[in-house]
C-alpha cells in the first residue's frame, strides 16, 4: 500500500500569490501575531491584521502611459507591537522575473505547492518615512559595533582552565628574548685605583703598541667607561690606517716610557 505522505500536494498550484522583499524591521513586525498561512478567506479577525496594503490609481492618467498609469502600491504597519519602526512603506512592482512556484512542508514532511508568483515587490520606507528609517538604521550600525565585555571570575582556579593558546607562547617567548639582560658583566667589575690602573696600563703597551677596547677590558678585568676615561687621557684612537680601531699611546707618553726602557 503506497504512502500518501509522499505525494506533492497540488491543489493550490493555480492560486495567485505575491513575493515581496521587505527590511529585516518588517519581517519580524509580520511575524509578531501568529496568522495562519494558509488561511485566504475574509473571515479573518480584524484583530489579527498586522498590516495593509492600499491600491492607489489615478483616472486621470492615460491608460496608454504604462509607466503613470500603474497602480501604486503602499503598506502601513498597524500592529502596536512595531515599536519604533517606520509605518509606512512604498512597494515597488515588478513582472519581470523569472516565473516561480511557493512550496512548503510540514512538521511531518508533507509537501504541498502554495501558489504561483504574480507579482514581485520590493519594499522601501516611504518618502516620509526615510530620515526615521536611516536614523534606525545608524543606530543598529552603532550598537553592532560595540561589543560588550564581561569579566568572569574562574572558581577552578588550579590550572586546568588556563591552557596557553599557541599566540600566547610565542609572545611569551619573544618577551623573554626582549627582556635579556643588557650586559651585566661590569657590574661584577671592581675598579681598581687610578694611579695603579696607569701603570697597568703603561705596561701593555710596553708590550704592544696597539690595543682594541676589548682585548684592554679583557686584560684588565675593569668596567668599560672606566677604561675609556683612562684612554682618553693616554692614548690616541686610530680611526684610519692598518692599526684602524686600535688605540696606541701619545707620543708624550711614548717617549716617557721608551725612556724608561734600560
Amino acid at each position: 500500500m503506497e504512502n500518501k505522505d509522499n505525494y506533492l500536494e497540488t491543489s493550490k498550484a493555480e492560486r495567485s500569490v505575491w513575493l515581496m522583499k521587505c527590511p529585516g524591521l518588517v519581517s519580524r513586525s509580520l511575524k509578531a501575531p501568529q496568522l495562519s498561512s494558509s488561511s485566504s478567506s475574509s473571515s479573518a479577525s480584524s484583530s489579527q491584521a498586522v498590516a495593509k496594503v492600499i491600491l492607489s490609481i489615478d483616472p486621470r492618467v492615460s491608460s496608454d502611459d504604462n509607466d503613470s498609469s500603474s497602480p501604486q502600491f503602499t503598506m502601513e504597519l498597524v500592529g502596536t507591537e512595531t515599536g519604533d519602526v517606520p509605518k509606512r512603506y512604498s512597494m515597488d512592482m515588478t513582472k519581470d522575473f523569472v516565473p516561480m512556484s511557493v512550496f512548503s512542508e510540514t512538521s511531518q514532511g508533507k509537501l504541498a505547492v502554495e501558489g504561483k508568483i504574480l507579482n514581485k515587490f520590493d519594499m522601501r520606507p516611504h518618502d516620509e518615512n526615510i530620515e526615521n528609517y536611516g536614523k534606525l538604521c545608524r543606530e543598529r550600525t552603532t550598537k553592532s559595533m560595540n561589543k560588550s565585555r564581561q569579566i568572569q571570575v574562574i572558581d577552578n582556579d588550579n590550572g586546568t582552565h588556563m591552557r596557553p593558546m599557541p599566540g600566547m607562547i610565542i609572545a611569551a617567548v619573544f618577551n623573554e628574548k626582549k627582556k635579556a639582560p643588557a650586559k651585566t658583566s661590569d657590574t661584577k667589575r671592581t675598579r681598581r685605583d687610578r694611579g695603579e690602573m696607569e701603570d697597568i696600563m703603561f705596561k701593555l703597551f710596553e708590550r704592544q703598541s696597539n690595543w682594541t677596547l676589548r682585548q684592554l677590558i679583557q686584560e684588565t678585568d675593569q668596567p668599560e667607561q672606566f677604561l675609556k676615561d683612562i684612554l682618553k687621557d693616554l692614548c690616541i684612537y686610530n680611526n684610519k690606517g692598518t692599526n684602524q680601531g686600535t688605540y696606541e699611546l701619545k707620543p708624550e707618553y711614548k717617549k716617557a716610557t721608551d725612556g724608561t726602557n734600560p
